[in-house]
């Protein structure tokens, strides 16, 4: 294993350096940079464009701009965000902060969802139960999650209007966060991602629902399963512990793309909800051309995908004795 490891580790070098130069390389293919409106506006001078030029270090030919990028980041530097003024690390870290309170709790409801529901399908195959759960799954499956945001969000107003029920369907924290004590604030954060949390878990719960119940099913007709069944096993036994296990190895290894996701934030559903997590962050800069910060989040999720993937190898090793690294 620690064979495996070392290698791995090795394999990483080169991948983050080609992923450093293909991020670098390719946000400056776009048009313009950070100083383009500026330019465009009559009010700026020549001279003091010429400044902040030479203050943001975009004077310099690109590739000189890449090594010292580069070179910095080595050191734990992942530059100045344009915009921000300040350093990337600290500018994206308390937006990767709010993601995460969003995601975990989505990453928990996400398999809480699909492995029960796959699995009931795979036990009660062609039942009414499992008929109409296909119905419910194949619709969620066409409702991108951003639609089926706006309409949960329109539901809770309608529902706020009837009821007088104060639902939080906004934000991270409530205007009096600040006076609350620890529990309060806990909770207050808890009631402001649980809405989210859960739209985005049942849109995406569709797909791994549909993934479990046809590995199950395919499993389930295997030969091992057979023999088990005629040696006596019992059913719990033979369905969780031979049948489910094997089910869950595809699952296993994608949970690689777990971490990277982590703080990736919620996509769209962010925006919708106006949660002041990363993706909002990331589409300004994308809008405004903050080079170091767009590249700086997208090195740390590179990286991040690639331990990923070695904790997914581990744990495929776990699931799945027949799997060994010498």
């Amino acid at each position: 294993m620690i064979n495996f490891l070392l290698r791995r580790l090795l394999n990483a070098v080169p991948t983050l350096l080609l992923s450093s130069i293909l991020v670098f390389f390719i946000i400056q293919l776009a048009p313009g940079d950070f100083l383009t409106p500026a330019r465009l506006n009559p009010n700026i001078s020549a001279e003091r464009i010429a400044d902040l030029q030479r203050n943001l270090g975009l004077d310099r030919p690109v590739v000189v701009q890449y090594w010292l990028w580069l070179t910095n980041m080595l050191k734990g530097d992942f530059g100045l965000s344009f915009a921000y003024q300040q350093p990337v690390l600290d500018v994206a870290w308390p937006r990767i902060v709010n993601s995460l309170y969003l995601v975990l709790p989505y990453f928990v409801l996400y398999y809480l969802i699909s492995i029960p529901l796959g699995v009931y399908g795979a036990l009660r195959q062609n039942s009414f139960g499992d008929k109409a759960l296909n119905v419910v799954m194949y619709i969620l499956l066409g409702f991108p999650s951003f639609f089926l945001a706006l309409l949960v969000i329109f539901g809770l107003l309608q529902l706020r209007y009837k009821t007088g029920w104060d639902i939080p369907i906004n934000g991270l924290t409530s205007d009096n966060y600040t006076s609350l004590n620890p529990l309060g604030k806990f909770l207050d954060i808890a009631k402001h991602v649980a809405v989210p949390a859960l739209v985005l878990a049942i849109g995406d719960a569709a797909g791994l629902t549909r993934v479990i119940r046809g590995q199950m099913l395919e499993y389930m007709r295997a030969d091992f399963v057979r023999t088990a069944r005629s040696k006596g096993v019992s059913e719990f036994s033979t369905v969780y512990r031979h049948t489910l296990r094997n089910a869950l190895v595809p699952i296993v290894a994608g949970i690689g793309g777990l971490l990277p996701a982590a703080i990736s934030g919620a996509g769209f559903i962010e925006v919708v909800f106006a949660y002041p997590g990363i993706t909002p962050m990331i589409l300004d800069a994308i809008n405004t051309q903050d080079l170091f910060l767009i590249a700086g989040f997208t090195m740390l999720t590179v990286f991040l995908l690639i331990i990923g993937n070695a904790l997914s190898d581990i744990l495929l090793s776990v699931v799945d004795p027949r799997i060994r690294y010498a």
